[in-house]
């Protein structure tokens, strides 16, 4: 009976969205009369396959689906490294973490990075900013530059999901993030456009608890418990074996016995996973009814992303950290209510990275992107069928100072994807064909047909990585751009 009242009520919400995204739109052009305003939703630990507009087959998100279908859906979206800390400090900066050098445990992002962040430029331009929840980093100076950059700072955190309120209730974070964001719509002037950050800490596991891995909020009770979830597609024993000790004794392996390791703890803690998504897709379908109600969702650009991917038993693994498409493979959706009905529901296939947000963002606001910035733009391919010498690689990686979770580079190409882990003796590489092995479940690093893509691939990776360290960002110099990463600045 639980299931079918949240799916009832998930029907509802639907509605909801759909008629908030049906109002009259304005097109789209590369003039606009007025700024738009623009809402960023960062979901944490979630991979791009787990959406309903996504091809799952089990889990609800109708309200995402639905921004989906009336916006443009980027299905080769991907952080260049996995891991909270340092893809949310790329996300702020626009640069690889070999150039803004933090993750856990490091120094805190240096003043002239955060100066040139997308709501530095933003506040300066006149935009009236915000940012709610998993900050998930720090800044230089005392008290950090939040509240230099920001106009309205709630931070929220996990542990514990559940807040209890000055009557006794108790509501989820994501739940009180959506309070706070509303808080701060019906505050905006309508004069001033406004850019507001809502960072989920869901989907993000409560690591200490293994009762209760994934606090879902109560209105999602009982869904999902008439649903058995099926075996992760890639685990059978023999692909785990096939690694090389130091991943079989990584992080990786053991959070894998936090979660997986039973039928019974797979079903529990998969079950409990959807629900936290299901209910981060709840709460948006409440924030687009307060646009509506606000008469702002005529002109307020969505967009929808995660911070890092996420293993969910495949490979007899857990968390993210890995080079596999599981760890780097992220949603993103960009909602857009300017544009023209021939151009919603596109998906685009061109890789689309975490480091493009920021530059996506300026572009928007119509102002323009700092040189140092190493992503670019996405506008051009929201608003053209095709844009001219898009990127067909990048760079990744993992440098959290870690005993279990190894540090890498590589890099990820249309075809071929390569990854070192560099502090391994002797260096440890892989080499994947994507074409012949979607899967990478085949090292061709050894293999002596694949000598001379080895070779390409091994000095793409030095070259990008020599860049991107070179990069002087600890004495505020001036980064290295390539060429073609600027030509993408549309």
């Amino acid at each position: 009976m639980k299931t079918e009242i949240s799916r009832r009520e998930f029907l509802r919400t639907t509605a909801i969205a759909t008629a908030v995204l049906a109002c009259p739109q304005m097109l789209l052009s590369g003039e606009t009369t007025s700024r738009p305003n623009i809402l960023f939703l960062l979901i944490d630990d979630q991979r791009n396959d787990t959406l309903g507009c996504a091809g799952h087959p089990i889990i609800q998100t109708p309200v995402i689906d639905r921004l989906g279908a009336d916006g443009v859906r980027f299905s080769n979206a991907f952080v260049t490294s996995p891991i909270c800390a340092a893809s949310r400090a790329s996300i702020l900066t626009g640069l690889h973490a070999s150039s803004h050098r933090y993750t856990f445990n490091e120094p805190p992002i240096i003043s002239s990075l955060i100066s040139k962040s997308y709501p530095a430029l933003l506040h300066k331009a006149g935009y009236r900013t915000g940012f709610i929840g998993k900050y998930g980093i720090s800044t230089e100076g005392q008290g950090g530059m939040e509240h230099e950059i920001f106009d309205f700072f709630k931070l929220l955190d996990r542990s514990p999901y559940f807040k209890k309120q000055p009557d006794g209730s108790l509501r989820h974070e994501s739940e009180l993030a959506v309070d706070q964001a509303i808080e701060f719509l019906e505050g905006n002037s309508q004069e001033k456009p406004f850019c507001l950050s809502i960072s989920f800490n869901s989907v993000h596991a409560e690591d200490d608890d293994k009762q209760n891995h994934y606090p879902w909020p109560k209105a999602m009770d009982g869904m999902y418990d008439d649903v058995e979830i099926p075996s992760p597609r890639l685990s059978d024993p023999a692909i785990f074996e096939n690694h090389p000790d130091f991943l079989k004794r990584s992080e990786n392996r053991k959070r894998y016995f936090w979660q997986y390791d039973t039928p019974e703890k797979y079903q529990k803690n998969m079950k409990a996973y959807f629900r936290m998504i299901s209910g981060v897709d709840r709460v948006i379908g409440r924030l687009l009814k307060a646009l509506e109600t606000l008469n702002l969702n005529d002109n307020t650009v969505i967009i929808y992303m995660a911070d890092n991917g996420y293993f969910m038993g495949e490979r007899g693994f857990a968390g993210k950290w890995l080079h596999y498409e599981q760890s780097l493979r992220v949603p993103l959706i960009v909602y857009d209510p300017r544009l023209p009905e021939a151009r919603r529901g596109a998906i685009r296939y061109e890789i689309a990275l975490n480091i493009d947000i920021p530059a996506t963002i300026l572009d928007l606001a119509g102002i323009q992107i700092p040189p140092e910035y190493q992503g670019c733009s996405i506008l051009p391919l929201l608003r053209k069928k095709q844009a001219p010498n898009w990127r067909n690689d990048f760079f990744c990686e993992h440098l959290m100072n870690h005993p279990d979770i190894p540090k890498w580079e590589g890099v990820r190409g249309t075809r071929y994807i390569y990854a070192r882990y560099f502090e391994q003796q002797p260096v440890y590489e892989f080499l994947h064909d994507l074409e012949t092995d979607p899967d990478q479940l085949v090292n061709l690093a050894s293999i002596p047909g694949y000598k001379d893509i080895l070779a390409q691939m091994r000095k793409r990776c030095d070259s990008l990585s020599k860049k991107y360290k070179k990069a002087e960002c600890a004495s505020g110099g001036n980064l290295m751009v390539d060429p073609l990463e600027q030509s993408h600045r549309l």
